[in-house]
């Protein structure tokens, strides 16, 4: 086991990768991600490897669109005015199955918005914010370790599938410092026998492309994507579901909402109240199956988020009518608060009274199911 350090998320990230084999980094500054940039300036020529800060985020995704092709593990990190600007290189990216694994430290916008934390970039992440029918696997991790864990980890699911990955996190899982355990294993990447790289060892050339104006060829290759996606829904996706099986009512939160749900979720236990937590760890591939099945035996869903509510488009559709689902969300840079969690609980369980409450950040309007 490695060494017990305390770190910044940014910097974890940037470490992990490291450990995992990245080869080459490209990236732009933009806070709230900029100590990971800062720390691969630094330590990815220190060891030989590519380091390259880009003129543009555009500029970025196309340096790791060059790198991934000639078969090389590559990353980007940006935060999210930064990540619009990647869209187009991302879909060709996906287009051309190159594996790469894209970082964002999201902040509040939209627009330009601020540095503070945010959620609301959950849609451009998991619903395609480029064009063409395309999935990134997505992970949000919830603490210093698991983002450097699933930065490990992302490399190896980059490669195995061909298609990028993306960690989806926050400006506190970011900026914040926690203990965190590196990775000490050795890298291991696959062949890449369709790696560019001219005529070697008397082999054919090849041609990485998203482009074919052949009749046909791009329909045959979305179906391909399709058979990928369906794999990956199988074997990848991850979530954890804490206290749900005598709940009367669940939780439902990711990343830095799901740290404060767990807290609430404690102190709702200790009054008596039977609350429990549903945490997508991807957030693609979604949990529909989990929670659809946790609606069918709990009444009350509540879904927090740092945003006006995206998350909870997938969470009804899992529900599919089959509980109450609630909402409190926090725009714009807001954080939810516990006592405005525990207030919307208070209501839903204890007064069960219908109609609307109004609390700070809160969209609430329910009937007594």
């Amino acid at each position: 086991m490695g060494e017990r350090v305390l770190m910044k998320g940014n910097e974890a990230i940037a470490e992990a990768a490291i450990r995992a084999g990245v080869q080459s980094y490209f990236g732009y500054p933009i806070t709230p991600q900029n100590e990971l940039i800062a720390y691969m300036s630094v330590h990815m020529p220190a060891k030989g490897r590519t380091f390259i800060q880009a003129e543009s985020e555009l500029a970025a995704i196309n340096m790791v669109y060059g790198a991934a092709a000639a078969g090389m593990r590559s990353m980007t990190s940006s935060s999210s005015p930064g990540l619009s600007l990647k869209q187009e290189g991302i879909s060709y990216l996906v287009g051309a199955q190159l594996p790469a694994v894209i970082v964002n430290i999201m902040r509040g916008g939209p627009g330009l918005g601020n540095i503070a934390p945010s959620q609301a970039d959950y849609f451009q992440a998991c619903k395609g914010g480029g064009h063409g029918d395309y999935h990134l696997v997505v992970y949000a991790p919830a603490t210093v370790q698991e983002a450097a864990d699933l930065t490990t980890k992302s490399f190896d699911v980059a490669d195995r599938y061909r298609n990028p990955v993306l960690i989806l996190g926050d400006a506190i899982i970011g900026q914040m410092m926690e203990p965190v355990v590196l990775s000490e294993s050795t890298p291991n990447p696959p062949p890449k026998p369709w790696a560019v790289g001219g005529i070697r060892n008397g082999r054919k050339p090849n041609l990485i492309n998203s482009l074919s104006l052949e009749e046909g060829v791009v329909e045959e290759w979305n179906w391909l994507f399709k058979a990928k996606y369906e794999e990956i829904k199988k074997n990848e996706l991850m979530v954890e579901m804490l206290d749900c099986e005598d709940a009367d009512l669940i939780l439902v939160a990711y990343g830095t909402t799901s740290r404060i749900c767990k807290e609430v979720l404690r102190q709702s236990r200790a009054r008596g109240l039977k609350v429990g937590l549903i945490r997508p760890i991807t957030l693609w591939p979604f949990p529909y199956r989990a929670i659809a099945q946790a609606a069918r035996k709990t009444p009350e869903f509540l879904v927090v988020e740092m945003s006006l509510g995206q998350m909870i488009e997938d969470v009804k559709l899992a529900g599919l009518g089959d509980a109450a689902i609630h909402f409190h969300g926090r725009p714009g840079g807001g954080v939810p608060r516990e006592i405005d969690i525990r207030e919307i609980i208070e209501h839903v369980l204890v007064q069960k009274r219908a109609g609307k409450i109004a609390t700070r950040g809160t969209v609430i309007d329910w009937e007594i199911s």
